[in-house]
């Protein structure tokens, strides 16, 4: 039977431009978290003080903005971490709608002293991954890095399987140059996956690097002969986090020697940002698309690296 109903002609615009619509929308959603970046490195954070938040939807908006097709959110749990707690729990909830594009990592404490035997580290640590959470960090707890408590609460990452993103300078996770404390780490535990990130990390690029240059961001050209280069060719399982203002000082000091050491270490670095409030400055993009770097280099810094060492999909 023929339908007898006929459409006017404004109805059949209407229609027409509502499929239109629907289409456009459709191709906007599919172009939306297919960028070529993959950022392991942000933060929500609630307002605190004179600081606004930072909310799943404007760390999205960001995201699309910047062609970042997934991030990865961190919680900031110790005191010496930031002016207020963002809890594992926190992030956990916030990310849930959106486990495609925001991707939760668990943090906990060494110090923490209901959680004195290494199974109970392992239950919360299982608690967490079940929940969703991909990594663990970031750590940022005012100890040696090699503390007995630090290498234990490692250890236990590694037998879960989270790769830890650690924080490293003169107040968390210390060190002394050469960072003969990490060494000890990698040593100790040789399943763990480790990311290294902040200005202690950063300023081991330089093999003239001294105790101060540890909480700073050194400016000089850079000496050959650097931990972190020594570390790396040691340790199968060291990996670096371009992100903040560390990450890019340490490449932009010596964009010459920098440069190199994308290169030569482009399948151990994985890009970030440290994005972690509205309108932030972030020199990420802009510098490592000036250095003119081969584009299968750009593509593991960029994504393949932290999809591989995180299982994304």
């Amino acid at each position: 039977m023929k339908n007898s109903q006929k459409l006017t002609r404004r109805e059949f615009h209407a229609r027409a431009a509502a499929g239109l619509a629907l289409l456009s929308g459709g191709a906007q959603a599919q172009a939306r978290g297919s960028g070529p970046y993959v950022d392991v490195h942000t933060h929500l954070g609630m307002e605190w003080g004179d600081r606004p938040a930072l909310t799943v939807e404007l760390l999205l908006e960001w995201m699309d903005s910047k062609n970042v097709s997934q991030a990865v959110v961190l919680p900031l749990i110790s005191p010496e971490a930031w002016d207020h707690p963002i809890s594992t729990d926190y992030v956990l909830k916030k990310t849930a709608a959106h486990r495609d594009r925001l991707i939760p990592f668990c943090s906990i404490d060494p110090r923490t002293t209901n959680l004195s035997r290494y199974e109970l580290i392992v239950n919360l640590l299982r608690a967490y991954q079940d929940a969703g959470a991909r990594g663990f960090g970031e750590h940022k707890p005012g100890v040696p890095i090699d503390h007995p408590n630090n290498v234990e609460l490692f250890a236990a990452c590694a037998e879960v399987g989270l790769p830890v993103l650690f924080h490293l300078d003169t107040i968390r996770n210390t060190d002394q140059p050469g960072l003969p404390g990490l060494a000890r780490v990698l040593e100790q535990v040789p399943d763990g996956v480790f990311i290294g990130h902040a200005q202690g990390w950063w300023a081991s690029i330089d093999g003239g690097v001294g105790a101060a240059d540890l909480q700073r961001y050194p400016n000089s050209k850079v000496e050959a002969g650097g931990a972190l280069d020594a570390l790396m060719d040691r340790f199968p399982n060291l990996y670096g986090d371009l992100s903040a203002g560390s990450g890019a000082n340490a490449i932009a000091r010596d964009r010459e020697f920098g440069r190199a050491f994308l290169i030569r270490r482009q399948d151990r670095l994985l890009f970030g940002t440290d994005y972690l409030a509205p309108g932030q400055e972030v020199p990420q993009f802009e510098l490592y698309e000036s250095l003119d770097l081969p584009d299968s280099v750009k593509a593991k810094i960029f994504r393949e690296n932290a999809r591989r060492v995180l299982r994304l999909a």
